[in-house]
């Protein structure tokens, strides 16, 4: 461009003269020229991303990422990749992508593994068949295991058992394999459910904000426990924050990815910030009280009860496939023979079956019991989501896409799905984060009447404890508010541990008071323990001197010195029996009265008001 005003003029004439298809074409030859620029003279570069372990800090390895000559529109790999895909030169530009990211890794000599990225598409390719990766990754002389073939999708993928077959081959060659963006999408899900990958990594749409977010962490949280269950890695990417960091670190989330942790880089950094050391080695949050506790009355798993159409074990496959055809949003089929449920058949997998050569030819004709999963999850319809929650994660990752068959007494009711359970449970602790304490994050009053009413409701014999600190407000003054809140964070995570939280609730109901609503059988003997065990945590807090002595002397008010003994736990039982109690109004008078008597006994105490036996005290 001339800087002539009269020619300026003229270019501005020729522009205007052409149409927008004009104008589109020309743009696209221009980038096409400078696509085949860069393939030519290998135009790009290696930006490397550290991945670390968030229980050490130590780098598994990095995320190697591609950039195009910065002078260019295409330096964006998203721009770099687009261009590609318009001119179908996505497999050319990614072969060059992980040529130039292999030779630059090695020539760092970086430690840990590399996350080599490549779409599906290009897995799939027949001269990836031959080996080209692996020859060249010898000849820098890279261990396989020490890539890691990370499948990031540009477009959705169809051909499931074919992308099965790929990934076994690289997993003979000694690759290990990752999935790209979980939770982007149901791909995602399924992708994780065919290949069995050794890492997933979370969409960062779920990360950024989590410390803020009840669904984002209960999302997390979810992926987390399915990941134990089948030997997958989790690596969250995105961690731009310290409270995002803290999070996750906090959730027991294998990995960490992202801005706060270390940005991406041509030289990067061989070991993690001190700053960054020193978060992760940092005392963990009560993440632990969040996960555990119950926070409102029990749900059902009756309430996601959907009735799709079931067919009979003597159905043809055929047949069930035109039922699929006919519906696009039928994902799944029960299969019921007598009120009785057999299994279950997915939409994909049957659809994925008839698509390999002569399968409708072999199948098509024969019961459609060949294609169904005969263990599906079942359950009674009382069944609390909860306990589905706890089964689903001991479960196989297919089986939370199947879904979960429901029954009454039995016989089949319907189904429930893995996306309405999760929906569930993740309302379940939107409202439990709502009503917590923000100290201890343990259900506070609205849940904890809501839970006694619900018992009361129901006629179910329960015990109510009332826990109560004694002598905890001249610790305050004497000690400090900061060591007063690290008491009751740690006697919440007592009662927690002296709890079957299948069974009992935990609820703060303010300050240093408490109240376990028991249903353990055993609850006597829970509560000597956690008075035990509180009687010997409790010296962790105090100077070798005021351990000596049994407490501490400090001034009153009045100015006056006065001895105040070491913090102890009051115990404050009542037994709740059907049509004994009708409201949390009574039970709260009750149990409170009970907790007074209590804390008229010296040090650690546990009061039993038993309603007309004779009243017992015990004392450590």
């Amino acid at each position: 461009m001339t800087d002539d005003p009269l020619e300026y003029a003229f270019y501005e004439a020729v522009s205007d003269s052409l149409t927008s298809e004009q104008l589109s074409q020309q743009k696209s030859s221009a980038v096409l020229t400078q696509l085949h620029r860069i393939i030519r003279h290998q135009l790009l570069s290696a930006r490397f991303q550290p991945i670390i372990h968030m229980h050490s800090g130590e780098i598994l390895g990095y995320e190697g990422l591609i950039r195009g000559p910065s002078d260019s529109p295409l330096h964006s790999p998203l721009n770099l990749f687009s261009a590609a895909a318009e001119h179908n030169l996505t497999v050319t530009v990614e072969h060059l992508c992980r040529r130039i990211v292999l030779e630059q890794f090695a020539a760092l000599n970086l430690p840990g593994k590399l996350f080599l990225n490549v779409s599906p598409e290009c897995l799939l390719q027949r001269d990836a068949k031959h080996g080209e990766t692996l020859d060249y990754i010898h000849e820098l002389g890279i261990n396989p295991e020490r890539v890691i073939i990370e499948l990031t999708e540009y477009q959705p993928t169809h051909d499931y058992s074919l992308l099965r077959e790929a990934v076994l081959h690289y997993r003979n060659m000694g690759f290990e394999i990752a999935i790209d963006d979980l939770g982007e999408g149901f791909s995602s899900l399924r992708l994780w459910s065919e290949l069995k990958p050794e890492y997933v990594k979370i969409d960062m749409h779920f990360i950024q904000g989590i410390d803020l977010d009840p669904v984002k962490m209960q999302f997390v949280r979810s992926i987390q426990s399915i990941a134990e269950q089948c030997g997958t890695h989790v690596v969250a990417e995105g961690i731009e924050t310290q409270a995002e960091l803290i999070a996750i670190r906090d959730l027991g989330v294998s990995c960490g990815q992202g801005y706060h942790i270390a940005r991406p880089d041509a030289s990067p950094a061989k070991a993690i910030s001190a700053n960054v050391a020193k978060l992760l080695s940092g005392p963990q949050s009560n993440g632990k009280l969040r996960q555990n506790a119950r926070f409102e009355p029990e749900s059902t798993i009756e309430k996601i009860l959907k009735t799709p159409i079931t067919v009979s074990s003597s159905m043809r496959n055929n047949e069930v496939d035109a039922l699929f055809l006919r519906d696009p949003k039928l994902q799944i089929i029960p299969i019921v023979d007598d009120g009785i449920p057999i299994g279950l058949i997915n939409r994909y997998h049957m659809i994925d079956c008839f698509a390999r050569p002569f399968q409708r030819e072999l199948y098509g004709k024969k019961a459609c019991t060949v294609f169904m999963d005969v263990a599906p999850i079942i359950v009674d319809k009382n069944t609390s989501m909860q306990a589905v929650s706890h089964i689903i994660v001991e479960a196989n990752p297919d089986q939370l896409i199947n879904g979960i068959i429901i029954t009454d007494q039995g016989k089949y009711l319907g189904l429930g799905t893995g996306p309405d359970l999760m929906r569930e449970i993740t309302q379940m602790q939107i409202k439990a984060a709502r009503y917590a304490n923000p100290l201890t994050q343990l259900p506070g009053n609205v849940p904890i009447n809501e839970h006694i009413d619900e018992l009361l409701q129901k006629h179910t014999p329960f015990v109510a404890c009332y826990c109560d600190l004694d002598h905890f407000k001249p610790f305050n003054d004497m000690y400090g508010y900061r060591r007063g809140d690290d008491i009751i964070q740690m006697t919440g995570e007592l009662l927690l541990q002296h709890c079957d939280v299948q069974h009992d609730f935990i609820g703060h109901i303010g300050g240093d008071d408490f109240i376990i609503l028991f249903q353990s059988e055993d609850w006597e003997a829970r509560c000597l323990a956690l008075l035990e065990n509180f009687s010997n945590t409790i010296l962790d807090f105090y100077s070798n001197e005021d351990k000596q002595q049994g407490g501490y002397l400090s001034e009153d008010r009045q100015g006056k010195k006065v001895f105040h003994p070491l913090v102890s736990l009051s115990l404050g039982v009542i037994k709740s029996r059907p049509q004994q109690y009708y409201s949390h109004h009574q039970i709260s008078i009750a149990a409170s009265d009970a907790k007074k008597q209590a804390k008229k006994i010296h040090g650690n105490s546990l009061f039993v008001d038993r309603r007309g036996e004779l009243e017992t005290s015990s004392q450590l």
